[in-house]
């Protein structure tokens, strides 16, 4: 146990100072492992067994599905979709107080389950709805704000690249996994209505006025009808064992490309640069995959994990106690970490732990993924916080602390997935996908 304890302050502190210094998170991690191994056995062995663990990480058919989601969701971003998606939007929620804000969170749910990114969505969308918003009379912070807590409910709607790096690291189904997070994105895009439905009920001048025609309405929908038949296909594919999540990925690259050739957004001209963006943020995730596979070798090897759960239930063996400690800790971790990276970390360590008092992994996953996109918009280092202001021309205070109504409203329905199972387990459940 002494060795555990040594590995772990070692690999602990060499990343954070890594981070600190501001080496890539990758990078921190990969080095981390290195000099964690380095106290468990001899320098040569250490430097051989952690590159073996990286490539055996990345060398999976699984994995193959997320280079392929990667440059689905670069095409439908620059394939003129986030014009047709708002205005479906618009004709959904129009008649509802402070509808354009809700047209906000209605279209960021629709891209980002499509594009699979928060970023993108909040990237696409914002720059779409600010401007709108502004005219409308909307506060600017508050438009900003909306759009930043909006974003990631696409992150938990399928398909999502999250659930997939965590399926492989839990050995979960990912068909399981897609539709366990079908309650918590829609909880997550409810409690966004909710704030701006009380935000927007004082403020009757941001009451819609303009009124949508049943044939203009009609219109609209189907513009924006082969968007989402995108999703559509990818989970019915998967669901009816018509083609595997990786083949689903395929498919979603070609029905994209003939999209955005149809909608005449993309040219053959931009294809280099697509698939250059999509390259990059697929060789970051497969990086930390990688590091993140030689990190839990040495963690197991030098039993953390084992020791992590003794200080637990040495706190307590109530499993409420245990979980809310955990949501606790992935809380604080979310705001400075990034959900790839904390889920391959994290996920070793607390999933032994939730199994032993009977909980799903797929039940797990739908709560670690959705407690990790709260970091996401959460300082000090929440990427679609910053994305989001940076969108609207906004310093990030002020966005905050329009924000924070948002944060409070996710992390109680945080807690309602973390406590009602049935709402990530009945769809999957329902659907014959688990037991």
């Amino acid at each position: 146990m002494d060795m555990a304890v040594v590995a772990g302050l070692i690999l602990f502190f060499s990343i954070a100072i890594g981070i600190l210094l501001g080496v890539p998170i990758a990078v921190s991690i990969g080095l981390g492992a290195v000099f964690a191994t380095m106290s468990v056995i001899e320098f040569d062995q250490a430097v051989l067994t952690s590159s073996q663990q990286l490539f055996a990480g990345i060398n999976s058919f699984t994995l193959l599905a997320i280079p392929f989601f990667v440059l689905a969701g670069v095409l439908m971003n620059n394939g003129g979709i986030a014009e047709r998606l708002i205005d479906a939007g618009k004709v959904l929620v129009g008649r509802m107080p402070g509808s354009l804000a809700q047209t906000n969170v209605v279209a960021n749910a629709m891209f980002g389950s499509v594009s699979g990114a928060a970023v993108a969505a909040a990237a696409a969308i914002g720059t779409v709805m600010g401007p709108r918003q502004e005219k409308e009379g909307y506060d600017r912070n508050f438009s900003a704000a909306v759009n930043v807590a909006s974003a990631p409910s696409g992150m938990l709607i399928p398909p999502s690249n999250t659930f997939i790096v965590y399926a492989l690291v839990s050995s979960s189904s990912i068909a399981a996994l897609f539709m366990a997070g079908v309650g918590p994105g829609l909880l997550w895009a409810l409690a966004c209505f909710a704030i701006v439905f009380l935000y927007a009920r004082k403020r009757p001048e941001l009451k819609s006025t303009e009124r949508v025609t049943f044939p203009v309405a009609v219109v609209t929908l189907l513009r924006a009808l082969p968007s989402l038949l995108m999703i559509i296909i990818v989970i019915g594919g998967i669901l009816t064992g018509v083609f595997t999540p990786t083949e689903s990925a395929a498919i979603a690259v070609v029905y994209c490309l003939v999209l955005g050739f149809v909608y005449r957004n993309i040219r053959i001209k931009h294809l280099p640069a697509i698939l250059l963006d999509a390259t990059r943020t697929t060789s970051i995730v497969m990086l930390l995959v990688g590091v993140s596979t030689a990190m839990a070798w040495v963690m197991s090897f030098a039993l953390i994990p084992d020791l992590i759960s003794e200080v637990l239930l040495g706190i307590s063996e109530n499993p409420t106690v245990i979980l809310i400690i955990m949501m606790a800790i992935l809380l604080v971790v979310g705001t400075f970490m990034d959900p790839t990276p904390a889920i391959l970390i994290f996920t070793p360590i607390f999933l032994p732990i939730v199994t032993e008092f009977g909980i799903s992994p797929i039940h797990f996953g739908a709560m670690i993924v959705m407690n990790l996109c709260v970091g996401t918009i959460t300082p000090p280092v929440g990427n679609v916080l910053f994305v989001g202001a940076r969108v609207a021309g906004l310093r990030v205070e002020p966005v905050v602390a329009k924000l924070l109504p948002f944060l409070f409203a996710l992390i109680a329905m945080l807690f309602v997935v973390v406590f009602i199972p049935q709402v990530s387990m009945w769809l999957p459940t329902s659907l014959g996908l688990i037991e």
